[in-house]
């Protein structure tokens, strides 16, 4: 048996394993693959980045220019560019915005590398630049800090907007002045005296269908996307009353059985049931309860006395929304039917039943008074895909107020702070003796793509653009960008810190710690080994059931 195996490598594994190896094989075609998914994404980038048609395995359509959403929905296979979609979902997690920008970076490094590779520089040498010059851009992010926000001026409408105005215009230019005051009055209604609590999920979105996004507003409270289950649509300054069990006749936790000898006992045993369903709304009503609000079933004989006594009844499906209604109404959740203590029940300033487009919601609004915990911003749009995208955006918004009450630090935008760290590196590259100085040269040519990204998809010169920039950083102009609605080049180059364009400080720290990790990843990586795929059908590939197929 020893005899006639074959030697080598190829002979340690089962058949049908691939093995890869050397820098022409392995590295170059981990390289090519990182950099194809990065120009997927790059002409998306920016506020005139373009849009991508997406059709999962499902068949459901997305029409968006967002990374995170393209990563999650594309079924990328190769192993070096799940690399890069991983660090692109951290950064998504981690900051809420930023994942086209680790992309693009991510995919520019290693384009670079590669010419580096070709000249025969070692992977380990061109690491060893990439690792010191990311140190070295990181620490002078700091010194190129234009505007800091303290935790006094995010009472300032203002403030807010100023922060979120630059993330908003690289999903939706056109909108950005209806959306920006939304975010804001949604942020400053659950914002808490300490700042540092702020939670992102207390900012909600309700999508409906039908109107323009001219006519989305922001609800102090919670809209529940379904009608009452009762005849009583309005109700002021109301208790609200949240039970988690069915508003129903009371089943026994062990089975039992009933006798009945006659009708009149049939009779009785119905009255006493009414007794006793009656006697348990009763008592919720005489507790000063004008809203029943339920996560369980509705009998028809309990709504009907619910109807008698006056009150608001609606069902909640969800129990994360159920949740949110109890903590906006400040209500205790009650596993029993029966009267509600004092000090469990909830008060909402309003509750009330409005048609939105075609269909119905129920909305829980508070006063500007009163401190409310939880917003709804209720965005209108003509089509599924548009509300999609807008909600993307909103989420893009929230996130960076998130960040911002962590660090409130920000750089000029437009692609000014990649220009300042390119010019620095740069600098770096030349005083460094060892071979390291290639790749930190690199390194600084690679922070090119932004600005190149941003004029290529609006359409100008990026050669004479870059150009310019240069020549303004070189007079000390550190918060010169990219002027998007530029005619010519003349006019493509301005102070953006005056027109207030910033990007937060630890997106853009965290952005590029993300993406040199991957890319020195990647370029780690000597052989590949893949075993043979496992046998069986795929999830999501069969079609109709499975008894049409035999």
């Amino acid at each position: 048996m020893m005899k006639n195996m074959r030697r080598g490598i190829p002979n340690l594994f089962k058949s049908g394993t691939a093995h890869i190896r050397g820098t022409q094989e392995a590295v170059m075609k981990n390289i090519e693959a990182c950099k194809d998914l990065a120009t997927i994404t790059r002409t998306s980038y920016g506020p005139n980045g373009m849009n991508k048609m997406i059709i999962n395995y499902l068949e459901k359509l997305f029409v968006t220019s967002d990374a995170a959403t393209m990563m999650a929905e594309m079924e990328v296979q190769h192993p070096a560019a799940k690399l890069l979609v991983l660090a692109a979902r951290m950064q998504e997690r981690e900051i809420g915005d930023g994942s086209n920008y680790v992309l693009v970076l991510a995919g520019e490094l290693l384009k670079q590398a590669r010419g580096l590779l070709e000249l025969g520089l070692h992977p380990s040498e061109i690491i060893k630049g990439y690792v010191q010059a990311a140190d070295v851009a990181m620490a002078s992010l700091d010194e190129l800090v234009t505007w800091k926000v303290e935790a006094k001026e995010l009472a300032k409408k203002e403030t807010i907007e100023t922060a979120t105005f630059a993330s908003l215009c690289s999903k939706q230019l056109t909108t950005v002045d209806i959306l920006n005051p939304l975010i804001a009055d949604a942020c400053m209604c659950v914002m808490p005296k300490n700042v540092k609590n702020f939670n992102v999920d207390n900012v909600r979105t309700c999508k409906m269908m039908g109107g323009s996004v001219q006519h989305s507003e922001v609800i102090r409270g919670v809209v529940v996307n379904r009608d009452t289950d009762t005849s009583v649509k309005s109700v002021l300054d109301a208790k609200v009353a949240v039970f988690t069990c069915a508003i129903d006749t009371a089943t026994t936790e062990t089975k039992g059985t009933v006798l009945i000898k006659d009708a009149d006992e049939l009779l009785d045993y119905n009255k006493s049931e009414e007794r006793m369903i009656e006697a348990s709304i009763k008592a919720i009503a005489d507790s000063g309860v004008k809203v029943i609000v339920t996560g369980g079933s509705v009998g028809d004989m309990a709504k009907h006395f619910v109807e008698k006594y006056g009150m608001m009844l609606i069902r909640i499906l969800s129990k994360f929304e159920l949740r949110r209604l109890a903590k906006t109404v400040k209500a205790n959740m009650q596993v029993r039917l029966g009267a509600v203590p004092p000090e469990a029940q909830g008060y909402c300033a309003k509750a009330y039943v409005r048609e939105v487009g075609l269909q119905k919601v129920t909305v829980f609004e508070q006063k500007k008074t009163d401190s409310s915990q939880i917003a709804t911003i209720m965005l209108r749009g003509s089509t599924k895909n548009i509300l999609n995208d807008i909600e993307r955006a909103v989420d893009d918004g929230v996130n960076v107020i998130k960040s911002l009450v962590k660090d409130g630090r920000f750089l000029p935008g437009g692609g000014a702070t990649e220009i300042e760290l390119a010019r620095k590196l740069a600098e770096l590259s030349n005083k460094e003796k060892t071979l390291s100085q290639y790749a930190i040269k690199k390194f600084a040519q690679s922070f090119e793509i932004i600005p190149t990204t941003l004029a290529e998809n609006a359409g100008l010169k990026p050669l004479d653009v870059l150009t310019l920039l240069y020549s303004e950083h070189e007079s000390g102009k550190k918060s010169a960008g990219i002027n998007i609605d530029a005619q010519d080049v003349k006019q493509s180059v301005k102070d953006l810190a005056k027109d207030r364009i910033f990007d937060s400080l630890p997106a853009k720290k965290m952005a590029i710690k993300l993406a040199t990790d991957a890319a020195v990843t990647v370029l780690r990586v000597d052989q590949i080994i893949m075993a043979k795929p496992a046998g069986g059908p795929k999830m999501g590939q069969r079609k109709g059931h499975w008894d049409d197929q035999d």
